[in-house]
């Protein structure tokens, strides 16, 4: 029985619709674990010091994996070996390896040896605290992590291309179960440090899924001077894409590091936060992105700007529409999502409500978020690969330097009414809601920015994007005016004391809202509400009569040897 697990697990996937079905499912997996890291992290350690200073530590070896390490990414790497033979490919992976060990090593190196002043520069009150020996250490044992990573990146292009999808979805839910092995065994034995070894240990079965298919093919890398051309072409091609999520990690470590001097837990509900949002953007906004983005190349390859338009509409049209329609639901029912998946142990009401708060902000800019991923893919469809860059930076300062004006105002002006309408005036720590505040303004001109450049090769899409926008406003607003109604009918039938009592509630209510939500697009005759439920009802058919013609692979697929 476990040799056939393994035999599936390890299976080459060649369908398109079973690859898809596969990824989706292991997809949802990962991100219900990663919810379960979280809990685990509120549960044991509350909104406090010791896991702001977990989440600090954390934002260094990002940095280190958007400057180095994606450089030779999948991205890159796949189209190259795609075809290539055996000892091209291996030469290929191999010089890619060298050079992750020898630039990252370097770099890792260096940070390690100034480890303590670098963290005293970003995080000053964090190093002044009787962790500080700690946090240290557990910043440098974090160090291998970009590492380990990037090399698992080289080597899933091979498990990519050879379509062991399985073992590639794996492996972020083996790197999650690694943090949560760190949280519950080995911080009680080595206290901060543990919670690093343990994240060390999910990077290393991050990577050891990917041995085997390696191995398999016989390309497992080895100690290979790079090639001067070789790893310049690749580099050529990654620079644009590695600088821009360069900008996105600088600016997630200068706001970190402005939570850090807010107070004791600012770093973990704001961190927490964005972990929330991350849930429903990978959802909505990389599902369409991602699908979209080989459909936008092949439009613009063959010179079809009208289908190039087409599918780059219909992809916005749709984020936005269900990315506005989450938003009415979550900031209605905000509460009791934080409290059922992180409201437990250390985690009390008062983190409960701030990081409601600002999950409720960072929510308004999800609309842009996600489309800014669409936006992104269009333009490097379109062979301009710098722009993205350069909005990534623009929006990168934009958002710093709000962050530093806000901070700098007095609690009495934006803060106090961004507090009161969010129901948290009462508190303490509000003033993180002014970073959230800041991200999100940042993120809308991004995506402002995206949408002009995107004029040269899709003209008049702004205009498409005005229906769903109404649309989605009316939808969310049935939709959340349905759900807090139901709560308040709900509210005297059982206390909310217990999980089940907060889950069923919000179960309940989410259920009338989205309810709500689908009967208004179906009264104004929306158009993607149509596109989805008739694309729902056929799979529905399918799955009944004929899913065989759901799960045949295409013929399209070229077979790799």
């Amino acid at each position: 029985m476990v040799r056939r697990i393994l035999e599936r697990i390890t299976a080459p996937v060649r369908g398109l619709h079973q690859a898809a079905y596969l990824l989706a499912a292991l997809t949802l997996a990962s991100q219900a674990l990663a919810l379960l890291r979280d809990r685990t992290f509120a549960h044991v350690f509350g909104a406090g010091r010791v896991l702001d200073l977990y989440y600090a530590a954390f934002r260094v070896p990002d940095l280190v994996f958007a400057l180095v390490s994606s450089l030779v990414s999948a991205y890159v790497i796949i189209p190259r070996i795609t075809g290539m033979d055996r000892d091209k490919t291996r030469e290929l992976i191999s010089e890619s390896t060298t050079f992750l060990l020898g630039a990252g090593g370097l770099i890792c190196v260096v940070l390690a040896v100034f480890m303590p002043q670098f963290l005293t520069f970003l995080y000053p009150d964090l190093v002044n605290s009787m962790y500080q020996a700690e946090f240290v250490l557990l910043a440098r044992i974090l160090l291998f992590q970009p590492i380990l990573l990037g090399l698992s990146g080289v080597l899933a292009s091979v498990t990519q291309v050879h379509r062991r999808f399985t073992l590639f979805a794996l492996s972020p839910v083996l790197y999650n179960l690694g943090i949560i092995l760190g949280i519950i065994v080995l911080y009680p034995i080595w206290g901060l440090p543990g919670i690093g070894i343990g994240v060390v240990i999910g990077a290393v079965a991050y990577l050891a899924v990917h041995i085997p298919v390696v191995l398999s093919a016989g390309v497992m890398p080895r100690i290979r001077f790079p090639t001067l051309a070789r790893m310049y072409s690749v580099m050529r091609d990654s620079i644009p894409r590695s600088l821009a999520l360069s900008a996105n990690s600088i600016m997630l470590l200068v706001m970190t590091a402005l939570a850090s001097r807010l107070g004791t837990g600012s770093v973990s509900v704001f961190t927490f936060a964005n972990n929330l949002e991350a849930v429903p953007l990978a959802l909505v906004g990389s599902s369409y992105a991602v699908a979209a983005f080989p459909a936008l190349s092949e439009a613009l390859e063959k010179k079809e700007q009208g289908e190039y338009m087409k599918i780059l509409s219909t992809g916005a049209r749709h984020i936005i529409l269900w990315s506005i329609v989450m938003l009415g639901l979550v900031v209605v029912l905000r509460a009791h999502i934080v409290r059922v998946i992180l409201g437990s142990g250390a985690f009390d009401w008062n983190a409960t409500r701030l990081t409601a708060a600002l999950l409720a902000i960072l929510m308004v800019g999800l609309v842009v978020d996600a489309l800014e991923l669409l936006f992104t893919r269009a333009l490097y469809a379109a062979h301009q690969s710098w722009r993205p860059l350069f909005y990534q930076l623009a929006g990168a300062v934009l958002t710093v330097v709000l962050a530093l004006y806000f901070l700098s105002l007095p609690n009495t002006g934006i803060l106090a009414s961004v507090a009161a309408f969010l129901k948290v005036g009462d508190i303490q720590g509000t003033t993180i809601l002014l970073l959230a505040l800041s991200v999100v303004i940042g993120q809308f001109f991004l995506v402002f920015l995206s949408l002009v450049a995107l004029r040269s090769v899709a003209p008049g899409l702004g205009r498409t994007l005005l229906r769903p926008f109404v649309d989605g406003c009316i939808a969310a607003v049935a939709g959340g005016a349905a759900a807090y109604v139901t709560l308040a009918l709900e509210g005297g039938i059982a206390p909310l004391t217990t999980l089940v009592a907060v889950l069923m509630q919000g179960l309940v209510a989410g259920v009338v809202g989205l309810a709500a939500s689908a009967l208004a697009l179906f009264l104004i005759e929306n158009e993607e509400f149509r596109t989805v439920a008739s694309a729902l009802q056929r799979l529905v058919r399918r799955r009944r009569g004929h899913l065989s013609e759901v799960l045949a692979p295409s013929v399209e697929e070229p077979l790799q040897p």
